[in-house]
């Protein structure tokens, strides 16, 4: 099998918008900061050097590549060839270490002296943490109040490599209010700092970084899969909040006739209000610096999300996303929190895998599919491990007894 040898290409091109989304809305007092980020980029991306100390950390750090596991009895069960790619196997457990070490190298390539971060399930955090301590340099990650109570280990984990972890006592008190936060900060010390964001969203040239740095997961699951199989799968499914492990699976696949899904939260009922499936009932806006889809009240204010999985838990979309979506290219779904938690256990006992709150909607979805497509070939992005969850879990089945 011939698999990418680093986890980006040659001469990427890193385009500022995607149809009418994307851009660059921020404060003046960051134009410098991020123009300086998008030239170190482009530089770094073009930089053999570059790219090749990055794959060998892949190897060596991380543990690319990843597996293509195959759910023979959850496939059985369903009436399916299911197939799950295994970033919950990547070194600290979901695909957001991809992102977050390229970045780090990037931030301390651009001599900064610190790093800040957002994080809403604890899992870039983390991620970014690690980089972090791997590289030597200082980090502060912001994360809601809400999230710092009930993703309680990663918090931890994060404090354990070091990182200060702030608590965002402000706005909806997640994912959101902490990129609030982490932007703030960023525009108090725009010359010092390097704002690693975690999903692809945010102002260019984030949103094109984050997928660049991520389609390392779908160049390896498409090799990997032609080797099984000889032909492309017939869908694709993946989890998307901000969309980073998304996009980054999807796009190996753009080119193909594979039927590309993209799965979000339904939170607890169908209301509007009650979930965060952007891409359903969201409306074009400007959020965190980028133009896409958010969910907004009639007066265009930003609307409070609720999904049982924090990494889930934002009213917007990476404008990628919101580009494919206008276009068709990928079909977009929301799964309640409730099949969510079914799914998790029904993968977790047939085949001994525990998937995260996030990734369990990714399998939630994929039963769909397979109803509606009996023997389809099914890959789902497994984007990362349930550990962070136990407590989430352990609070619904007392709810249950």
């Amino acid at each position: 099998m011939t698999l990418p040898k680093s986890p980006v290409r040659d001469a990427p091109e890193l385009p500022s918008t995607f149809g009418p989304f994307g851009g660059r809305y921020v404060p003046e007092i960051l134009i410098p900061a991020v123009e300086a980020v998008e030239v170190a980029v482009r530089e770094a991306l073009a930089d053999p050097i570059f790219r090749d100390r990055l794959a060998a950390e892949a190897r060596e750090w991380i543990g690319r590549p990843t597996p293509l596991t195959h759910a023979a009895r959850l496939g059985e069960a369903w009436g399916a060839e299911i197939w799950l790619k295994r970033e919950d196997l990547a070194h600290t457990g979901a695909h957001k270490i991809n992102n977050a070490l390229g970045q780090a190298w990037i931030a301390k390539r651009m001599g900064a002296k610190r790093v800040l971060a957002e994080t809403g399930a604890g899992q870039h955090g983390v991620a970014t943490a690690a980089a972090c301590a791997r590289i030597g340099l200082p980090c502060r990650v912001y994360m809601g109040a809400l999230d710092v109570a009930r993703q309680a280990p990663n918090v931890q984990r994060m404090r354990l490599f070091g990182a200060e972890v702030v608590a965002v006592e402000s706005g909806d008190r997640t994912l959101r209010a902490a990129i609030d936060e982490a932007l703030r900060a960023w525009a108090g010390d725009p010359e010092g700092s390097y704002y690693l964001i975690g999903s692809a969203v945010g102002p260019a040239p984030y949103p094109a970084l984050v997928a660049e740095l991520q389609s390392v997961i779908g160049e390896e699951a498409r090799g990997q899969w032609l080797e099984c199989h000889g032909a492309p799968p017939e869908h694709v499914v993946a989890c998307i909040g901000g969309g980073s492990n998304a996009i980054g699976l999807f796009r190996a696949f753009l080119e193909d006739e594979t039927m590309l899904h993209g799965i979000e939260a339904g939170g607890r009922s169908d209301r509007l209000g009650d979930h965060g499936a952007t891409l359903a009932h969201g409306r074009v806006g400007i959020l965190h610096g980028a133009r896409s889809l958010l969910l907004q009240d009639d007066e265009g204010q930003v609307q409070v999300t609720h999904s049982i999985s924090a990494g889930l838990d934002y009213p917007g979309v990476g404008p990628e996303h919101a580009e494919l979506a206008a276009r068709g290219r990928v079909r977009y779904d929301s799964v309640r929190d409730a099949d969510a938690v079914a799914a998790l256990h029904s993968l977790s006992r047939t085949e001994g895998v525990l998937p995260a709150l996030e990734s369990a909607h990714a399998i939630a979805g994929a039963r769909r599919i397979a109803e509606r497509h009996p023997g389809a070939g099914i890959l789902i992005g497994c984007s990362g491990r349930g550990d962070k969850d136990l407590g989430i879990l352990a609070s619904l089945e007392e709810v249950d007894a």
